[in-house]
């Protein structure tokens, strides 16, 4: 009797599909055509950078701009757009315009994909997805474009493309930039002063940073906040006050350290420029070498919490830390379920929210225990970037292209554990066991 014909799951098919895409990435990255001197990149170096690329983080060993041609740029921008839509969602639209029938498994792997919680509609939400990008970012690189096809230092054709180019960069979380030909490693610190660039990236960021599902509510049900679901308005109020908690305790902070000699106003804007990017976006307008001890931790604390589900962002996420804070409050309270908006959250949500935080804790301890014995670096820069690379943010303070090759494997297995998902990488190996029906006595044991 032959056996049953059994599809892969949905988890895994994700993981592969971002395999896949990384290893063509790398590959592409390897050819001479690739690089500026027109030499051979060795394969290491450009698996890290497709890695950091597809997985919208921004960690580099070469300066994005130095070292890659206009073809390496390129594809370095193709990779960033497929891992911020997602691989997924990237290649269901291509047979959507071809006009192809999307099965059920396809729409059951989309929705895991985009994080959406109902079969029905995936497509419509798709093709909303798709537009919406396209038109933030095109928005944001005519926005761009102002300015950058007006500086001397450019040009017209080079400011558009680095438009397109930090654009697409911004909104999909991303923090790859052009401007190593101005500031070598410097990010957008020469703008630093400059509101259209800040305000714009800061938007890009913030919008591809709240989750395509809220988008879909916001679409749907225009300003009648009360109709918002329960994930919208926890997602919006959180982002919200924790964007507002940054730029405060950053200024604070900051003053009298990297912020030391701006003028007030422009401590302000780089505050609220740091406040948002930093939850993943991995672009920065002032020294982060220079930050203060508590700064540091502020950034480091604001990286480990990410973005939103279902969004361009990594990190554990908004909403699994929203949903951690009100178990707290309602445990101390002597209430069994969190309850927020008139709405309680049940059991298993809560449960998801703890693993999922514990599953990052471990990631981020483990791969800083593993790289600052192997490379000797103070404690504090290897926690950020270690934070970086698994909440898929990209803020360095300047020493990555400086560890070894064993610690740059363990930022490229952070960030690809980051982009797919803590909770997701362990059901994939998890999915071939089978759980036997049985249930064990209970025994109480202390806590706390």
């Amino acid at each position: 009797m032959k056996p049953k014909h059994r599809r892969m799951s949905a988890t895994r098919l994700i993981v592969l599909f971002f395999l896949g895409t990384i290893l063509l990435g790398a590959l592409l990255l390897c050819l001479p055509i690739a690089s500026r001197s027109r030499a051979w990149t060795p394969f290491f170096h450009s698996l890290f950078t497709a890695t950091s690329a597809t997985c919208v983080t921004g960690l580099t060993v070469f300066d994005t701009c130095t070292h890659w041609s206009l073809f390496g740029q390129i594809v370095i921008l193709i990779l960033i757009q497929c891992g911020g839509l997602g691989v997924m969602t990237t290649i269901t639209m291509f047979s959507v315009f071809a006009k192809r029938r999307i099965s059920l498994y396809e729409r059951k792997i989309l929705m895991q994909s985009e994080g959406t919680m109902r079969t029905g509609g995936v497509i419509k939400l798709l093709k909303r997805i798709v537009a919406g990008t396209f038109l933030f970012e095109g928005t944001g690189a005519l926005l761009l474009a102002i300015r950058f096809c007006s500086d001397a230092r450019f040009g017209f054709w080079r400011g558009l493309f680095y438009a397109v180019f930090h654009a697409v960069s911004s909104f999909c979380n991303a923090g790859f930039d052009l401007m190593g030909r101005i500031n070598p490693g410097g990010s957008l610190t020469p703008f630093a002063g400059d509101l259209l660039v800040n305000l714009t990236v800061a938007a890009l960021v913030i919008i591809g940073g709240v989750g395509f599902f809220v988008w879909d509510d916001i679409l749907e049900k225009k300003l009648k906040v009360k109709s918002y679901t329960l994930q919208s308005k926890i997602v919006l109020t959180f982002s919200a006050a924790l964007i507002v908690f940054g730029w405060l305790f950053f200024f604070l902070f900051e003053q009298n350290s990297s912020l030391a000699g701006m003028s007030t106003g422009k401590q302000l804007l780089v505050s609220f420029f740091h406040s948002v990017s930093a939850r993943t976006a991995g672009f920065f307008t002032t020294d982060l070498s220079k930050l203060s001890v508590s700064g540091n931790l502020l950034m480091t604390a604001l990286m480990f919490i990410g973005g939103s589900p279902g969004s361009t962002a990594g990190g554990v996420k908004t909403t699994t830390v929203a949903v951690l804070l009100m178990q707290l409050i309602a445990s101390s309270r002597g209430n069994k379920n969190p309850t927020v908006f008139k709405r309680s959250i049940d059991d298993d949500t809560v449960k998801r929210a703890a693993s999922i935080g514990a599953i990052y804790v471990l990631l981020d301890l483990f791969g800083t225990m593993f790289i600052a014995a192997v490379d000797r670096f103070p404690l504090q820069a290897v926690l950020f970037e270690t934070v970086s690379a698994a909440g898929t943010v990209g803020l360095s303070t300047g020493i990555t292209a400086q560890f070894s090759a064993a610690s740059q494997f363990v930022l490229i297995l952070l960030m690809f554990i980051g982009r797919i998902g803590g909770l997701t990488m362990m059901i994939t190996f998890a999915e071939k066991r089978k759980n036997i029906p049985l249930k064990r006595p209970n025994e109480k044991i202390l806590i706390g």
